[in-house]
């Protein structure tokens, strides 16, 4: 099984106009870490997936979905 998360994450926070950094600060983790849940590098845990939906204003599904 090849199952790939892909995420939306980018496109719904350069929507709101905010940088990575700004995105971090208020989920409370670094940059590096928006920019590698962004780039497919990081798989976020459950909470921080939940964060980042809580933060944009958005469902999980509509910032990640499974690619196969």
């Amino acid at each position: 099984m090849s199952d790939r998360l892909a995420n939306d994450l980018r496109d719904k926070r350069t929507a709101k106009g905010w940088t990575q950094a700004d995105l971090a600060e208020r989920v409370g983790v670094s940059r590096k870490t928006i920019n590698t849940v962004e780039n497919g590098v990081f798989v976020p845990s459950t909470v921080l997936a939940l964060k980042l939906a809580a933060t944009l204003g958005e469902p999980v599904e509509a910032l990640f979905r499974l690619e196969t």
